[in-house]
């Protein structure tokens, strides 16, 4: 049975031309080549699996080759090259610092370093993992790394730069590997799926690489498990059922529905996915990111910033079409504020559901997009729709009477119904609504319209429906402003031709309130519908009040009481009070 190699070994990159996604390095250490600019000592720092070990390699091969190409490329034909290729080399030389992270170990590096190379031109040490080193270790290898023969080369690898003292970075010339490109790999896949005689998806190569966030060595490690449960052809479906990613169809459709206002085929579709296993937290983060594709979308200078196939993007634009940006907007704000209370929340499972509810309401009052044709619409004589606006609308019921042969309209005024803002009529009969505040008269009226008006004057919100907004106002603030929740629990406002009335203790709490009264007012405009409200605050004479200090100079004027000498001393001493 023939031993088998793994991609990631098998397809290792063996010349600078044949790193993924790291250009920028590639080319610098061809230049240093190039110039005979070779520092002594090399630092290659990033995440795992993106070519840091690889590139130390190249670069130790490419030095000591006696027939380098005029790209400054190894020539894989000499006796330095061949004995490398073997791993018998004699010149070079790779330590794993996690299991030789002594003072001793590096002592033991440091009197192999005082031996020239008996066979080409450098002796190259590379040392992976270097942040396991001791600190002592560290320090006994700081004055070899700064001086060290002219025929020694150092190259250093790590993933934990930070874990690095100062000084031995001072030493080094310092690269910064990045993540691979979601692009770049997708290519590289499809090269070694080429070479291995393997039919893939490009959409399934796009999968692998995006579950390896940015690591080539992951991606190959992924590709092999696929193959082996696949076969030689490797489709779409096969890697998000191995890889249990969530199909972008269920995306498109809960889009779908957002835009249709289906609320109840939208918990249907999350509770298939729940049934499927996947996380909630996971489908949040699916959902937010489908809805930023839609977004991005929008222009075509963003477009790029979409790391999917050409397939999915062509899916992504016509659904890009149907979407405003105003509904994009929203809805992921309302994701964006999901995601924050779901580790928090008690009911993880009502949190989604709520959410989901919340975007498909979004679309009910969105210009540009037709309603569902499951929600009836009200509509006058002249078949006129009406909009019900956030503010408090005004109904009046339409009274048909047959005069002449002819019916006639008469209208009779019924008091104001309030409506919250972010709240709507879409979901209800024709009858409940015309049943909502109508007098008894009203509601017998056999043959009705409703037409909704909105009002010219501005709603004066009273203080029974005031009472209930303000208590969920100190709600939301008791866990981040726990101060302030207290001094606005300490007295009951009052609201009078909207202006609300504020009764504290001192000023500093009328200082405090009027740093928060912007949001405030924000707040209690949005819940109650009223734009008019405004905030005055008013302090109120307390027995005891002169009693309490509460600026420093309130305390040293106490203390001036009790015991004049203080100010005595402060006038001896030529002392000045900061407050």
């Amino acid at each position: 049975m023939e031993n088998y190699i793994v991609s990631a070994r098998k397809y290792r990159p063996i010349t600078f031309d044949t790193v993924v996604g790291q250009t920028s390095i590639t080319n610098t250490l061809k230049n240093a080549i190039k110039n005979n600019h070779l520092a002594q000592a090399f630092l290659f720092c990033g995440p795992r699996g993106v070519g840091k070990t690889t590139c130390a390699r190249i670069l130790a091969k490419t030095i000591n080759c006696r027939q380098i190409s005029e790209k400054f490329e190894a020539c894989d034909v000499c006796e330095s090259c061949l004995s490398f290729n073997n791993s018998s080399s004699f010149n070079i030389y790779e330590l794993d610092a996690a299991s030789n992270n002594s003072v001793e170990d590096i002592r033991s590096l440091v009197d192999q370093v005082r031996i020239p190379p008996q066979d080409g031109k450098y002796k190259v040490y590379i040392i992976d993992e270097v942040h396991m080193l001791s600190q002592s270790a560290f320090n006994a290898f700081l004055k070899t790394l700064e001086e060290p023969p002219a025929y020694a080369k150092f190259i250093l690898a790590t993933t934990e730069k930070h874990k690095i003292i100062p000084t031995i970075l001072s030493r080094c010339q310092i690269f910064d590997f990045k993540r691979i490109k979601i692009e770049d790999i997708a290519h590289h896949l499809a090269y070694v799926a080429e070479k291995e005689n393997i039919t893939a998806d490009a959409d399934a190569l796009h999968i692998i690489a995006q579950k390896a966030d940015g690591a080539l060595r992951d991606a190959l490690s992924i590709f092999d498990q696929l193959v082996s449960f696949a076969g030689q052809h490797l489709t779409y479906q096969a890697v998000i059922e191995n890889l249990n990613v969530l199909d972008y169809d269920y995306y498109f459709k809960l889009t779908d529905y957002f835009l249709q206002n289906e609320i109840p085929d939208s918990l249907l579709l999350f509770n298939e996915v729940i049934e499927k296993g996947f996380d909630g937290q996971h489908f949040i983060i699916g959902l937010g990111e489908h809805l930023r594709n839609l977004l991005v979308c929008k222009d075509v200078a963003t477009i790029k910033l979409m790391e999917i196939g050409e397939s999915l993007k062509v899916k992504y634009n016509e659904q890009a079409l149907k979407c405003s940006v105003p509904f994009l907007f929203k809805s992921l704000e309302i994701i964006n504020q999901c995601d924050l209370n779901y580790k928090i929340s008690n009911n993880k499972r009502l949190s989604i559901e709520i959410m989901l509810m919340q975007i498909s309401s979004l679309n009910q009052t969105n210009p540009g997009t037709e309603p569902s044709k499951k929600h009836e619409i009200l509509t006058t004589k002249q078949d006129v729709k009406p909009k019900i606006e956030a503010n408090l609308p005004i109904v009046e019921v339409a009274k048909h009477e047959e005069t002449s042969g002819q019916p006639e309209l008469k209208v009779e005024e019924v008091k104001a119904i309030p409506v919250k803002k972010a709240e709507t009529y879409s979901n209800i009969s024709v009858k409940e609504m015309m049943n909502v505040g109508l007098s008894d008269k009203a509601k017998n009226t056999s043959e009705t319209t409703a037409t909704v008006h909105e009002p010219e004057t501005q709603y004066e919100i009273t203080q029974q429906d005031f009472d209930l907004i303000w208590s969920e106002y100190l709600v939301s603030i008791q866990l981040n402003s726990p101060s302030l929740y207290v001094t606005l629990s300490k007295n009951k406002p009052t609201i009078i031709e909207n202006t609300i009335n504020l009764t504290i203790d001192n000023k500093i709490q009328e200082t405090e309130i009027k740093h928060k009264k912007g949001e405030m007012l924000e707040f209690l405009r949005m819940k109650s519908g009223n734009k008019a409200l405004q905030i005055e605050t008013q302090i109120i004479a307390i027995e005891k009040a002169n009693d309490i200090a509460y600026t420093d100079n309130d305390k040293f004027k106490k203390m001036a009481e009790k015991n004049p000498d203080i100010i005595r001393l402060k006038d001896e001493l030529n002392l000045e009070l900061e407050f």
